[in-house]
């Protein structure tokens, strides 16, 4: 018979009440820190800030997570564990989606809104962020000079510097595929990592290869479409982005000094794997 009793639901006699001396959720996840840190500046308080605030701090806890998995992902390539390495960029996809989605919620600040305490973030922007920044460098957009954005943070800086000392994603992929016998240049495999990578024509004619052959060379075929994905996402995050700043301040200077809409904007003609898109224009 269905319950049709009314009212309050009992607590199970099984489930735990008594964290006095146990570990709770938000213990676990350390709420009373993680719900503490947002702490608008506006005076009077701005009811939008709290908004603003969280949309940036959820992205720096998904970029946190995107750095985390890349970071594997690429030490497991440097490895020849190919499986695993796809199994992080396949979540890296995912929180991709969330990310780009996230915008949609911050869209809903109108300009008005967002003018009443934008004054208050001084040059705080998100041109800062080191996660973000890492997050490039890793994908292979490297710009030393970028790290004097982040001297005043010694944390931050250590990190970054780590970044761009060492492979990008894509190096590690193209040293995979000389490993596996593909045709990759000396000058390629032994490039200076610091530096953003530049489009090698020379390797089209390697992805010709494996695009036109996959069933012969399914793995590094479905590696090639995986990265194409992971670039594919980030060109949506990144419109979504500028589209969402256009919306709220026009064509206003950013906060941390950037042209705004024509800096993010320039932004979208960047790309990680330049040889993957080319290859296409050849397949027959």
């Amino acid at each position: 018979m269905p319950d049709t009793s009314t009212g309050e639901r009992a607590i199970e006699a099984d489930i735990v009440t008594d964290f006095s001396k146990r570990m709770s959720y938000g213990s676990y996840l350390h709420l009373d820190t993680l719900l503490s840190a947002q702490v608008p500046v506006s005076t009077p308080e701005h009811h939008d800030e709290l908004l603003f605030i969280i949309q940036h701090q959820t992205s720096e806890l998904w970029l946190k997570l995107v750095l985390h998995e890349l970071l594997a992902a690429r030490d497991m390539l440097a490895r020849d564990q190919l499986q695993p390495a796809l199994k992080a960029l396949a979540r890296v996809k995912h929180i991709q989606r969330s990310l780009t989605e996230q915008w949609s919620v911050l869209a809903t600040l109108t300009p008005t809104e967002y003018a009443q305490f934008r004054g208050y973030l001084g040059n705080a922007s998100g041109f800062q962020s080191w996660q973000y920044r890492a997050v490039e460098f890793l994908l292979g957009n490297k710009n030393a000079g970028m790290l004097k954005v982040f001297e005043s943070n010694p944390d931050a800086y250590e990190l970054i510097s780590s970044v761009l000392n060492t492979p990008s994603i894509y190096d590690e992929f193209l040293r995979f595929l000389s490993r596996a016998g593909f045709a990759v240049p000396t000058s390629v495999l032994e490039r200076d990592v610091t530096k953003g990578y530049e489009f090698r024509p020379e390797l089209v004619d390697t992805f010709r290869e494996i695009y036109e052959n996959p069933t012969q060379h399914w793995q590094a075929y479905e590696t090639c479409e995986e990265l194409v994905d992971l670039e594919d996402n980030f060109q949506l995050w990144r419109f979504r982005h500028m589209k969402t700043v256009a919306r709220i301040i026009g064509m206003k200077r950013g906060t941390g000094g950037s042209t705004g809409v024509g800096f993010l904007q320039k932004a979208l003609d960047l790309t990680f794997f330049p040889e993957l898109y080319a290859v296409r224009t050849e397949i027959r």
